[in-house]
This record gives C-alpha cells, sequence and structure tokens, in this order.
C-alpha cells in the first residue's frame, strides 16, 4: 500500500497544530515554574485530583486520565510527595490499589498557580478564537482523542 501524503491544507493544519500545541506548551511550563515551581503534567495531575469529590484517585486511574504511563505517573506522584503536595495511601477496597491524594499544601499549590495558568491559556488560545472556533476546536480534537482512546493509544 502507498502512503498517501499530506496535502498543502493537511499539511498546514498538522503543521499548525504542532507548532500552536509546542509554543503554548512552553508558555504554560513557563509560567508555572515561575508561578509555582511546577510542571505542566504536575499542574494537570494536581488538577485532576482537586476535581474529585474527596481529592484522591486510583493511581492506576489517574494515569489514564492524564495519558501518562505508570511509570512516568509514578515519577511525577514522588516528586510532588516530596514537596508534600500529593501524598498516597492505600485503597481500602483493594490492597494492591494506591490512592494519590491532593494535600492542603498541594491545594494551595495549585490555587497559587491557576490564576497564571487561566491567563495564558486565555491570552494564547481562547480568547483568540470565537465562539463557533471554539467550539469546531472542540469538537474536532474531541473526535481525535476519542478514536485515538478507542484504538487503544491513550
Amino acid at each position: 500500500m502507498t502512503e498517501r501524503w499530506l496535502d498543502e491544507v493537511e499539511m498546514r493544519a498538522w503543521v499548525a497544530f504542532l507548532d500552536t500545541s509546542n509554543l503554548l506548551l512552553q508558555r504554560i511550563n513557563q509560567q508555572l515554574r515561575d508561578d509555582g515551581g511546577l510542571t505542566q503534567p504536575q499542574y494537570e495531575l494536581l488538577t485532576r485530583l482537586a476535581e474529585t469529590p474527596d481529592r484522591r484517585m486510583r493511581m492506576a486511574e489517574l494515569a489514564d486520565a492524564l495519558v501518562a504511563s505508570r511509570s512516568g505517573l509514578t515519577y511525577q506522584v514522588s516528586q510532588l510527595e516530596k514537596a508534600g503536595l500529593v501524598r498516597r495511601e492505600t485503597c481500602t477496597s483493594d490492597d494492591r490499589g494506591i490512592l494519590a491524594v491532593l494535600t492542603p499544601q498541594g491545594e494551595q499549590a495549585l490555587l497559587k498557580a491557576a490564576p497564571g495558568h487561566l491567563r495564558v491559556v486565555r491570552e494564547n488560545l481562547i480568547d483568540l478564537l470565537d465562539r463557533d472556533q471554539l467550539v469546531a476546536l472542540a469538537d474536532t480534537l474531541s473526535q481525535a482523542r476519542a478514536h485515538l482512546r478507542s484504538a487503544g493509544n491513550g
């Protein structure tokens, strides 16, 4: 089977996606380092824990939610644990299960970094698009995400 090369419009879309993703992540990482001493994966991890009602999540579920390897998640949790932002607990319903738990210090770190994070995301993406463009972007990326998740790639 011959590979189908990207045509001009497809290549333009692909390169724009890559460049925008990389540039936005660079700005987000810089802001998070400056405002909270966090990396983007650590901020995302703290956010996911904060969104749960009891501020805790099984490590396996957290890895899936973050699209991270188990070893990568373990490393991030270890770093956050050393900083006092997360702690690990054994799951009461399953002795093999480990929970990542957001600490009060972790919640404070998240609250400290969140305003700057929101500002960077708004200034560099959200506020540049009108409502129809945002809906189209969300729909398009959601479709790609659903395909990738159903294909077992995250």
